[in-house]
């Protein structure tokens, strides 16, 4: 098969001038500091709740101003880093255990494998497999776990004539699709209702329609892009030709390559049941990937030393999207150790009181989009504002299931577009894509996927959406 045309002269492949992503989250880390100039500090009583610190709502009060100071900053970088240890590490692992996959030769075989079979019938592979994540979002909360996934879409989506930036929407917008409407995701939905005191995964049949709209949605826009780089590989994004090669190779998926993809399918299978049953998360997501990436290692045939060079080769090109996770959390940390993100969601929540239930939920879904950019993780953000918006809905007339809504829908559109998201920044690292490339690629799906949000939320308030 003929390689990709990467320097076509299209406008859509000129080389952007770019903002290096580390750039990006310092500015925001600069402007944060700068808040906690500004912003005057406060905090909200907080108590433990099945290990959880949870807010007391009516508690808040203004406390001395405590500014980050310039040592505070420069600081925070190595703070954000010590607090993101886990998913750090949990990213190097990924990288290293996909090091080992690679050096067995089964990526390539597949890729070449399946672009033979796919090769008249490749518009199948965007639809069914963006359906795949948006169940695992859906129904696992995937969202780190997802990452593990880019090393085989991508490849695969530039052998059957797509882009870069198609195999990582695949996986990433697939699985945010799950995530925001959070049919059953214990990591969003499910802390926010049992902190609501809603029955578990209650009000199910809405959110499973949502689910449906968001995937027609979020589908035509990957679909109509692919299919666009089909017709004129110009239009694409290649990654500075980071998979130029994957093309050009005819490679037989031999036996030991196959007992090898088996092995990787029965991990996620391990996976989603311990996530499910068990309520595994990275720890011991990271401990499966590391006995995988050593079984693995031994059905195709490598070496200790060649398993360990794999694993170091692999786990050295995740460093940079590693070290974006710390950073990213190093924002939060500024903000936290300023006191002012109790300020922000006080007098956001004393605004909205004062509106009339059709446009309080509209507050209150807005301001969830708000707090998302500061609080990237969607089990804190529960843990941070259901215990005011509960008893908010409840004052407004707004049901606290719609509440519960406002929150989930807000929160996981955010995951894909904030720089602030650790994962997905790692995501884009992973795969060479530009945050600045990404943003305006991906900008009108966002804005469309927060217009569906809003109406969303309106209809529910309207509705009565509960059962309370």
């Amino acid at each position: 098969m003929a390689q990709p045309n990467v320097s076509a002269p299209t406008p859509l492949n000129k080389k952007p001038r770019e903002i290096n992503v580390f750039v990006l989250l310092l500015i925001v880390l600069v402007i944060a500091s700068l808040a906690t100039y500004v912003l005057p500090a406060g905090e909200y009583t907080r108590t433990e709740v099945n290990g959880r610190s949870i807010v007391v709502p009516d508690t808040y009060k203004g406390i001395e101003s405590s500014p980050v100071s310039l040592m505070g900053v420069i600081g925070s970088i190595h703070t954000g880093m010590v607090e993101a240890s886990s998913i750090i590490f949990f990213v190097l692992i990924i990288g290293g255990t996909f090091g080992i996959l690679t050096a067995t030769g089964t990526i390539e075989a597949l890729i070449s494998t399946l672009s033979r079979k796919l090769a008249n019938q490749e518009k199948w592979l965007i639809p069914i497999m963006m359906l795949f994540f948006a169940m695992g979002g859906a129904l696992m909360g995937m969202a780190e776990e997802t990452l593990a996934y880019l090393g085989i879409m991508i490849p695969l989506a530039i052998a059957l004539g797509f882009d870069v930036i198609t195999g990582t929407a695949i996986v990433l917008v697939g699985a945010s699709i799950g995530f925001t409407t959070a049919v059953m995701n214990p990591f969003t939905v499910g802390i926010a209702q049992s902190i609501a005191e809603l029955p578990p995964f209650s009000g199910m049949g809405y959110r499973i329609i949502l689910f449906v709209i968001m995937y027609a949605v979020s589908v035509y826009f990957v679909y109509r892009y692919a299919m666009k780089v089909k017709r004129d590989r110009g239009y694409g994004f290649f990654a500075e030709g980071k998979y130029d090669n994957l093309e050009s190779k005819d490679v037989k998926l031999e036996t030991r390559h196959k007992i090898v993809l088996t092995c990787f399918l029965l991990n996620f299978a391990l996976l989603a049941y311990g996530v499910v049953k068990y309520e595994w998360f990275i720890t011991e997501i990271a401990g499966l990937f590391t006995v995988l990436g050593i079984i693995i290692a031994i059905v195709g045939r490598l070496s200790a030393g060649e398993t360990v060079n794999a694993f170091m080769k692999g786990a050295a090109g995740l460093i940079s999207g590693a070290l974006i996770i710390g950073v990213a959390r190093a924002i939060v940390v500024i903000l936290t150790d300023g006191h002012v993100i109790d300020t922000i969601l006080f007098h956001a929540a004393s605004a909205i009181h004062h509106l009339p239930p059709a446009l309080s939920v509209v507050g209150m879904y807005l301001l969830q989009a708000i707090i998302h950019l500061i609080v990237p993780s969607g089990s804190g953000q529960a843990a941070l504002t259901m215990p005011i918006m509960a008893p908010l809905a409840d004052l407004v007339g707004v049901t606290r299931q719609t509440a519960v809504l406002s929150f989930s829908m807000a929160d996981g559109i955010g995951n894909i577009i904030f720089p602030t998201s650790g994962y997905f920044m790692a995501g884009l690292a992973i795969a060479g894509i530009p945050w600045g490339r990404w943003a305006k690629w991906i900008m009108p799906l966002i804005l469309t996927q927060y217009a569906i949000g809003l109406v969303a939320v309106i209809v529910a308030q309207l509705i009565g959406y509960g059962p309370f």
